[in-house]
């Protein structure tokens, strides 16, 4: 983002104060801010819905499901290829917001609070579960190519916090009205919220391409404004060809499948755990609710006032590896003490660590990339790779399950996965550390 008047308002000043955010990023920082509240905070109160569903579904099922999740995540690519290279992002980022918000409606009709239909309950379990990635990843690109280098190491902690404070708003909403509205009307909320995003979103687009044209002059400003009204262009399968020739794209696609693994066995743990003490539906809502709140109040404290000073002063490479090695002693605990208690500390500390540090890192690893790279390549490490890695490691975690029938197994092996997991986070920290591009 190239630079824009702004009054240095009081407003401006405790921005500045408390993210280092420039009085001429403000109105561009805060309109990514709230885009990105709706969001995640219109997904988030959707969310414990899926887990209950997935609870009702049991286990088993569920690691079935995530073959589809992984499927559709891939099938997903070259659409969204094909739609970032010809359709002008003023018109292709609300317009996915608006498809969001219809699909949740009807799902809202579909789904009665007495009984969930198999059918309805796998279909919404596998579109929410790769709508999720997708959605995160579409916000990220664009930031990515709004905000320069230097500026998302200052702004994406201070962004990154909207998206926190709307999953910690999303999902007390859901743990407030869950018992007298039901799952249904829980949709109902969730779709509201993304077109609250829609409006955020066209004000992005409205500040974004002025900044353009006021920053160049001439030929410059007639090829910036085109620039950024006009698709990417390219082939839709790009993505996959531009990871598989790129070392570095390559590393943290293997980043991205340690994380997805080592999230995977927690998952699992999840849904055993609280189907075991939480027999009643709603209740079990209402845990995956609490957590949320729990995790999103930790998380936008930290977003505000620390993601953006740790990786200005300590480097990416920090954000990307205190939350894998946390996970070493998170899994070990785990394995020695397998109860609800224990795992919820582990858990929010996983999840708390991944939204305030390991999010906001990955995306600034895509900040010296082109254009292409950013939508495409990166779309491709989000979703399907993701969402394959997840499928895999759920495939693998139920086998040893019930090979061993001993939870402890499989918390061991995930500990020493960490630990690569580490190792590879540290890499590619430091590498995008030492460049200077």
């Amino acid at each position: 983002m190239t630079e824009a008047t702004s009054s240095s308002s009081p407003f401006a000043k405790l921005l500045k104060s408390a993210a280092k955010v420039e009085p001429r990023e403000t109105a561009a920082v805060l309109s990514a801010f709230f885009l990105f509240f709706f969001v995640l905070g219109s997904y988030f109160a959707v969310r414990p819905v899926r887990e209950t569903i997935g609870s009702i579904l049991g286990g088993e099922y569920v690691a079935d499901l995530w073959l589809y999740t992984a499927i559709f995540s891939i099938a997903i690519i070259p659409i969204y290829g094909w739609l970032v290279a010809n359709v002008r992002r003023a018109v292709l980022l609300p317009s996915i917001y608006g498809v969001v918000a219809v699909i949740l409606a009807i799902i809202g009709t579909m789904m009665t609070d007495k009984d969930v239909d198999k059918t309805v309950g796998a279909f919404f379990y596998v579109w929410i579960s790769v709508l999720n990635l997708m959605l995160v990843s579409v916000f990220w690109s664009f930031l990515l190519e709004m905000f320069s280098r230097e500026q998302t190491k200052r702004l994406f902690g201070f962004i990154a916090a909207g998206g926190s404070l709307g999953a910690l708003v999303g999902p007390f909403t859901t743990r407030m009205l869950a018992s007298s509205i039901g799952d249904s009307g829980i949709l109902y909320v969730g779709a509201a919220g993304f077109v609250g995003a829609i409006v955020c979103q066209r004000i992005l687009l409205g500040l974004w391409e002025p900044v353009a044209a006021t920053a160049a002059t001439g030929q410059e400003a007639k090829t910036g404004q085109e620039t950024k009204s006009r698709g990417v262009g390219g082939n839709p399968f790009a993505g996959i060809t531009i990871v598989l020739k790129s070392p570095y794209l390559l590393s943290i696609a293997l980043f991205v499948v340690l994380l997805s693994v080592a999230n995977t066995i927690l998952y699992f743990e999840q849904l055993r755990i609280v189907a075991e003490n939480f027999p009643d539906r709603t209740a079990r809502t209402e845990v995956f609710a609490s957590i949320d709140v729990v995790v999103q109040s930790l998380t936008i404290i930290t977003q505000l006032f620390l993601t953006g000073r740790i990786a200005t002063k300590l480097g990416v490479r920090s954000l990307l590896t205190f939350v894998p090695i946390a996970m070493i002693v998170g899994f070990l605990a785990l394995a020695a003490f397998n109860v609800f208690a224990v795992f919820v500390v582990v858990f929010v500390a996983r999840r708390w660590g991944e939204y305030a540090f390991i999010r906001p890192g990955r995306e600034m690893l895509f900040s010296s990339l082109d254009t292409e790279t950013k939508y495409k390549a990166k779309s491709f490490i989000d979703v399907p790779v993701y969402r394959a890695a997840d499928y895999v490691g759920g495939q693998a975690k139920t086998a040893i399950d019930v090979v061993t029938a001993a939870p402890a197994v499989s918390l061991v092996i995930g500990a020493v996965l960490a630990g690569a997991w580490a190792s590879v986070g540290w890499f590619l920290g430091r590498k995008h550390d030492e460049s200077k591009a």
